[in-house]
């Protein structure tokens, strides 16, 4: 199916799905050059082991090989040098979720993943299911899977288990990336108010995801969050079966008897018990989606609860990234106040007796902008210390609609939490390493690289 396309470009190359499936197109023989301003680990040393040789920055020059696809991503905007070339020149161009589409979702038994959290270990734990069970699954994931090593696959399987996103697809295409996914089956992990930047309020957001749910077939399902507020509004006169999942007993699957413990979580369903590998109640609901969806298909309890106890996570998902001199350093995606507040709860149950440095990068669309300005504090009630970093890209908003960090902080501290605004990363690592104390944990809260946070927090560490 690749005969008329050989050599591919990605424009920017260093988000996490478009490095994935571009490592997996070289897999396939297909000649890969890419370019991104923003360009740090893990996606930087994953493309590199693969042999993709990243340009940095984003230029004409980057496209005088004349590549016969480039995949435009949707960071990329009108006035980006190579988005002004591709159109000047005519080259094909096509989005991400395109490409997915029309080159590798057709004919299969598409499985997308939906909702504001928990999107990227619900698929990677799905994932790892069919794939314990020999149904060797196609798969597009968010982030790096540990027990696959990266976060695409393509194989002659049905089954295609993919990530949708709600954020919109490209420049020239605005709506949600998971409109392109050709869902049989879907799963909605709960709705919240993200992505301040494409959606006006909430509404928007659930109109979204209300014409996500029309194109699921009438032999289909969706397996939606029986329990979330925001969710329950979309889930009458549906064009599809339902299945719904949660804690209250009014749910098809409704988990009980949960036990949390430091590193697993136990819980039981009306038929079988299972027991994950993961931490806090946020996990256990993730887990009842994949039950939900693997039993539709045909596994068993045994088969399910066999895979989750060979199942290692995912990266930057509370992600240890080292202990030194005895000091626990962890890397989390988390950027929305609820991502933050349910991470550090399971941190706490994790790390019960020893202190928990929460660093924020406030560095998405929405946590850039005031949105949350109320709502953040409240999010690291777990966290014994808080570090607030410099807004990213704080110049392109007005002071008037952006995050204010200071006040931020005085709110926390009004909480009685020990927080402080430091703008720069290196002087977080300073303030940090002399103020630790034996057995301390620090968890670098980023969607983004934070300066190089960790690396500089282990340096410091590492020296005598």
């Amino acid at each position: 199916m690749f005969t008329p396309i050989r050599t591919i470009h990605f424009s920017g190359i260093c988000g996490t799905a478009m490095a994935s499936l571009a490592a997996a197109l070289k897999d396939m023989g297909c000649q890969i050059t890419g370019s991104d301003q923003n360009v740090y680990p893990p996606m930087s040393t994953f493309l590199a082991s693969k042999g993709i040789e990243v340009m940095e920055g984003y230029s004409e020059r980057n496209l005088a090989h004349n590549p016969d696809l480039v995949v435009i991503g949707n960071a990329l905007s009108r006035g980006n040098p190579e988005v002004e070339a591709v159109l000047e020149k005519k080259l094909r161009y096509c989005s991400m979720p395109e490409l997915i589409k029309e080159y590798f979702l057709r004919g299969k038994r598409s499985i997308v993943i939906t909702g504001t959290h928990g999107k990227t270990t619900t698929t990677a734990l799905l994932a790892w299911v069919f794939e314990h069970n020999g149904l060797n699954p196609g798969f597009l994931i968010g982030g790096i899977p540990n027990n696959f090593g990266q976060g695409a696959r393509f194989t002659e399987s049905d089954w295609f288990i993919i990530e949708g996103d709600e954020y919109d697809t490209a420049f020239f295409d605005k709506r949600s990336k998971f409109m392109h996914y050709l869902p049989e089956i879907a799963v909605i992990n709960n709705i919240e108010f993200d992505h301040a930047d494409i959606f006006e309020n909430l509404a928007a957001i659930q109109k979204s995801f209300r014409h996500f749910i029309n194109l699921i077939p009438r032999n289909g399902l969706l397996v939606a969050n029986g329990d979330d507020a925001n969710v329950a509004p979309l889930l009458q006169n549906l064009p599809c079966p339902i299945r719904t999942v949660g804690f209250n007993q009014n749910n098809a699957i409704h988990a009980f008897n949960i036990k949390l413990g430091p590193t697993a979580s136990e819980f039981e369903t009306p038929s079988y018990k299972f027991h994950i590998n993961l931490v806090g109640e946020f996990n256990i609901r993730n887990a009842l989606s994949v039950i939900a969806v693997a039993k539709h298909c045909g596994l068993s309890n045994k088969q399910i609860q066999s895979a989750f106890d060979t199942f290692r996570g995912v990266k930057r998902r509370m992600e240890v990234r080292g202990v030194v001199s005895g000091i626990t350093i962890i890397d989390d995606f988390g950027h929305h106040p609820t991502a933050i507040r349910e991470t550090l709860k399971a941190l706490r149950l994790r790390y019960a007796r020893q202190k928990i440095w929460a660093l924020f990068e406030p560095r998405s669309n929405t946590t850039r902008r005031n949105v949350f300005q109320n709502e953040l504090p409240f999010a690291f009630a777990d966290a014994d210390f808080v570090i607030i970093g410099e807004v990213n890209r704080a110049n392109q908003l007005s002071p008037s609609e952006r995050l204010d960090p200071v006040k931020l902080v005085q709110d926390i501290q009004a909480l009685g939490k020990n927080a402080a605004y430091i703008p720069d990363p290196e002087d977080i690592a300073k303030h940090v390493v002399r103020n630790l104390v034996a057995d301390d944990v620090i968890v670098v809260f980023s969607n983004g690289s934070f300066g190089g946070l960790h690396t500089k927090l282990m340096e410091k560490l590492r020296r005598p």
